[in-house]
């Protein structure tokens, strides 16, 4: 059975360290930390190494680089250091840059700034990014060269944009070295309408099976094995488990749960 991660957006009320404690409590494999380049300290470094260290979880990735048209690239390199400092082996990108080949440039600049570190750096497309379906990211990553670009999946995102299992299972496998995983309701926002968009992507997230998307199609299109990060992102599920802990161990059995009915 696939590894699966507690993704950071599950739990975006805690820290880091409280995001560790939680997926350990919750039963997952590993976990994923959101890491603010502008707010991050050296403290929750050294306090995150020893949670890490405490519970044994593997540091599937950090999250997020947003490039965007003027923005150094010296915070999301910080990312990236602290992501090696603490054994990460991702870091997802998204891009708010219409220029695809700037975003391309600054893509295959972070991955040689990973290099050594173990990174892979993971470019993920939606439509509330400039990358906004897989056909634009995989042009994207097409102009790169250097082994440490991937690609991120996300269902909500694959879905939304209108991208097809087909191309999924046409990529690489090199290409993913993991994906992100939920279900979703089959309403789908008006792409015009940026709040909708991000309210749906950070809102309304479902527990695996209890949505309307093709997530055994998906699944199976992947490479088998993958570790997935629970990108769980649900209103509700906070409402019903203000308990991070709690909370991610409902989301590892429903996920468990459905991971076991389509192996």
């Amino acid at each position: 059975m696939n590894p699966i991660s507690l993704a950071s957006g599950v739990v975006p009320e805690f820290g880091p360290v409280e995001t560790i404690e939680a997926a350990r409590a919750g039963g997952f494999d590993m976990v994923g930390l959101w890491v603010d380049p502008v707010e991050w300290t050296a403290q929750q470094t050294r306090d995150a190494r020893a949670a890490l260290a405490a519970t044994g979880l593997p540091l599937l990735d950090v999250e997020v680089i947003w490039l965007k048209p003027g923005v150094p690239l010296d915070g999301h390199r910080k990312v990236i250091d602290v992501g090696a400092d603490l054994g990460a082996s991702n870091v997802l990108c998204v891009s708010s840059d219409p220029d695809g080949a700037r975003t391309a440039a600054q893509l295959f600049d972070l991955c040689r700034h990973a290099e050594g570190s173990g990174i892979r750096v993971a470019l993920e497309f939606g439509i509330f990014t400039e990358v906004k379906t897989l056909s634009a990211a995989r042009a994207i990553l097409d102009q790169i060269d250097h082994p440490l670009k991937a690609l991120l999946i996300d269902p909500i995102h694959v879905d939304r944009s209108g991208s097809s299992i087909a191309q999924i299972a046409g990529l690489d496998p090199a290409l993913l070295p993991y994906a992100q995983f939920c279900d979703a309701p089959a309403e789908r926002p008006d792409p015009a309408d940026f709040d909708a968009v991000i309210h749906d992507a950070i809102n309304l997230r479902e527990q695996c099976g209890e949505g309307a998307l093709p997530l055994g199609a998906l699944y199976h299109a992947l490479p088998a094995g993958i570790p997935l990060a629970i990108e769980l992102r649900s209103e509700a599920l906070r409402d019903a488990f203000p308990h991070p802990a709690l909370r991610a161990a409902a989301v590892a059995k429903a996920t468990r749960r459905w991971l076991e009915a389509h192996a």
